[in-house]
């Protein structure tokens, strides 16, 4: 395990992120965020092993001891674009990603940032758009660990309703009511 990847928990008005910058994404050398997980999933650990695993690094906790640095930086950057995004000022991210995982978990994901602010789609559409079945990129989605900046919030069932967000349906909601995606409901 050669490469760190630096850690900070960030609060946001739909609960704490845990964000991990890796020092030199593999492709590109440079900083990227490469975990950004609601701290309460339950998966998180899971998460890290895999990031250990397909990256070969390790996690370490942002400490004191940081002066600023690339890594710092982007966990700065990252933590501005998230308050810049819940107060109505941003609508699209532009951090640096390290994405590991398959070639169809990649298709899907770089995707899914293709889908706008504000507007939502079904599995079914994104399933068209790369080739796959519902199934697939439902499970794709459940995979993809940096979620809001990587927006898999925004693909609903084709009937509208809300369904697999790792952060909870009611996370989900919330993000696209933020977003003003959601349909208003007939009889709510």
């Amino acid at each position: 395990m050669n490469e760190r990847v630096v850690t900070r928990t960030i609060e946001t008005p739909v609960g704490d992120l845990f964000a991990g910058v890796i020092e030199r994404a593999p492709q590109t050398g440079v900083p990227a965020l490469c975990l950004l997980e609601f701290a309460r999933r339950p998966r998180l650990s899971q998460e890290k092993h895999d990031i250990e695993r397909l990256l070969a690094c390790r996690f370490e906790q942002e400490g004191d001891y940081e002066s600023a640095t690339p890594t710092t930086d982007l966990l700065d950057q990252t933590q501005a674009q998230l308050s810049e995004y819940f107060t109505g000022k941003r609508t699209t991210f532009d951090v640096p990603l390290c994405l590991p995982g398959t070639d169809h978990q990649q298709r899907v994901w770089q995707e899914l940032l293709t889908i706008p602010f504000g507007e939502t789609i079904s599995y079914n559409e994104l399933a068209t758009r790369v080739d796959s079945v519902p199934r697939a990129v439902g499970q794709a989605n459940g995979a993809n660990r940096v979620p809001i900046i990587v927006p898999c919030h925004r693909v609903i069932a084709k009937d509208g309703t809300l369904h697999g967000f790792g952060g909870g349906i009611e996370t989900k909601r919330k993000l696209l009511e933020h977003e003003d995606a959601l349909e208003p409901e007939l009889f709510a």
